[in-house]
C-alpha cells in the first residue's frame, strides 16, 4: 500500500461528521479529523469513513 494519498482524491474528502478536511497521516495511513477527533482507516487505497470504523485520536 502506498504511503501517499492522491491529492486530489484528499482535496474532495470531508469528515462525514463535521464536513471539514481531512488531514492526510502517512506514518499510520489514516485520515485524520482533527475537529470531530477521529482517525479514518485507508484500506488497500480506500478511505473508510465510517464512524464505527474510526478511532479517537484525542486521548
Amino acid at each position: 500500500m502506498s504511503a501517499v494519498l492522491d491529492p486530489a482524491l484528499l482535496a474532495k474528502l470531508v469528515c462525514p461528521v463535521t464536513r471539514t478536511p481531512l488531514r492526510w497521516d502517512a506514518e499510520r495511513r489514516e485520515l485524520l479529523s482533527e475537529a470531530a477527533g477521529l482517525a479514518f482507516p485507508v484500506r488497500d487505497g480506500v478511505p473508510v469513513l465510517v464512524v464505527r470504523e474510526a478511532r479517537s485520536i484525542n486521548g
